[in-house]
């Protein structure tokens, strides 16, 4: 398999994984940490009108996602990737640090969340699944 070939790859793997683990623990949110009674948190419209109801907790779960999403698209993606694996574990990062900016324009949230979210949950989870990738297999070896 081609460099080019394998560095795209590692990039649609990262995305579709990273996005998989996010969808799932969003899904399985509700279920884990009930939201407020009368919130309907498909609805755009009714979060928006009961995000004042929402305690520190109902925040966690989104947090994980995001931040696990992430952690596990940057460390596929240094696994997968034929060369530059840092800056491909890096770009998982920043494609999702770009959707949660976005979703802070979109999703209602406190700013304190916004703020934790977008500082903690994308940049340090790609620099960690870097490590991590590292850990499992250096920057110099790649499997045949």
């Amino acid at each position: 398999m081609t460099v080019i070939v394998r560095n795209v790859l590692a990039v649609l793997v990262g995305l579709i994984v990273g996005g998989i683990v996010n969808g799932a623990l969003i899904s399985v949110s509700p279920s884990l940490v009930p939201p407020p009674a009368g919130v309907d948190v498909n609805n755009p419209e009714s979060l928006r009108k009961g995000i004042h109801l929402f305690e520190a907790r109902h925040f966690l779960m989104p947090f994980l996602a995001h931040a696990l999403g992430t952690l596990a698209g940057a460390f596929l993606a240094y696994l997968i990737a034929a060369s530059y694996k840092v800056r491909f574990a890096y770009a998982i990062g920043v494609v999702f640090l770009c959707g949660g900016i976005a979703a802070c324009f979109m999703i209602p949230a406190p700013v304190w969340f916004m703020a934790v979210d977008l500082i903690l949950a994308y940049l340090p989870m790609a620099w960690l699944g870097a490590k991590m990738g590292g850990r499992v297999m250096p920057a110099g070896k790649s499997p045949s």
